[in-house]
Parts: structure tokens; sequence; C-alpha cells
């Protein structure tokens, strides 16, 4: 009666078009990166990041302003005024610092959030795969020695997932945003 049932599969899936092995290899750094939904997360991710480059030249920019600034008038500035105002200068460029370093690191774990998410919508397509291919194990293919092209599925998961969730605006739609906490040159940190 197995025998049948996997004759049957095998059967269907040449059908398909779908390969006919108990053992698939899948790309899934290619899978996510040319997904509809991939496509979208690194156009978001790049345009924020560029956002973010932008903001942080500015911020540089005006920083080396007011160092300029500080640096000319300590001449005819009594030293402890000076260091007070060397200080909270330093202390307000550490806090920008930190500020705009936890943006960096919130865009990276959007995209690895995302990733997460899209590998999870994309189980039930993977376990579809495998069931109309009468497989019984996807391999990455990355980790494979040698397999026939014919085994990688990377492709036909794309399209299905493609088809499932699109470019899967819905998908995180309860991921946080990061706030714009950064203080801008000349205005005391957050919480000073």
């Amino acid at each position: 009666m197995a025998l049948g049932c996997l004759g049957a599969s095998a059967a269907q899936a040449q059908q398909l078009g779908l390969p006919q092995s108990a053992i698939l290899t899948i790309s899934s750094d290619r899978l996510f990166v040319d997904s509809a939904f991939g496509q979208r997360i690194a156009r978001e991710i790049e345009a924020d990041g560029t956002v973010l480059a932008a903001e942080n030249r500015r911020i540089e920019s005006e920083l080396t302003a007011e160092e300029l600034d500080l640096t000319e008038r300590r001449a005819s500035m009594d030293p402890d005024e000076f260091r007070k105002l060397a200080d909270a200068f330093d202390a307000k460029v550490q806090t920008i610092r930190s500020v705009q370093d936890g943006k960096a690191r919130a865009l990276a774990q959007r995209r690895d959030e995302a990733r997460g998410a899209f590998f999870e919508a994309l189980r039930p397509v993977l376990a579809g795969v495998m069931q109309d291919t009468g497989a019984g194990v996807i391999l990455e293919r990355s980790s494979v020695f040698l397999s026939a092209n014919a085994t990688d599925i990377t492709e036909l998961a794309i399209e299905r997932i493609d088809a499932k969730i699109g470019d899967g605006q819905g998908l995180l739609s309860g991921r946080p945003q990061t706030p714009d906490t950064t203080p801008e040159p000349g205005q005391a940190p957050a919480g000073d």
C-alpha cells in the first residue's frame, strides 16, 4: 500500500513538472533575496540606511563646526569654564553616538526579524512542496557536496511563497518602529 502511494505521488509530481526525488535542495539565501518579500525588505532597509547615513553626515558636520567654535573660543575663556563646556560637548557627542549606533542596530534587527518571519511563513509552503514531490527532506544547497540541479526547488519555492504572501506587507505589521530620538547638535540630550 505504501509503495502504491509513493508511486502515485511520483506520478503526480511528474505531471506537475516537479522534481521526483526523496531529497530536495534549496538555497535559503537566494530564496529570501529573490522573493518579493525579501526584495521589499531590502529596499526599505537600504532607504532607511541611506537616511541614517545622511543624518550621520549632517550631525558630524554640525558637531565638527561646534568643536571648532569651542576650540577657537578657548584662548579667551577661563580654563574652568572651558573645561565645563568641553566636558558637556564630549557627553553630547557620546550620547549622539550611542543613539545613532542604536539606530544602526535597529536596522540590522529589523532585517533579522523580517527574515525570521519570512521563513516562518515559508514552512507550510515547503511542506506543501515536500508533499507534492513525495520528498522526505529538504537540505540547504550550500551544505550538499554534490547534487543534480533537478533537486533544487528554490525557484518553485519563490513562486509559491510570492503567491502566498506577495511582498509580505502585513507579515510584520506588529513590528515596533524605532523613534527618532537623536538630539539635534546644540540641544541637550534627552534626560539631561
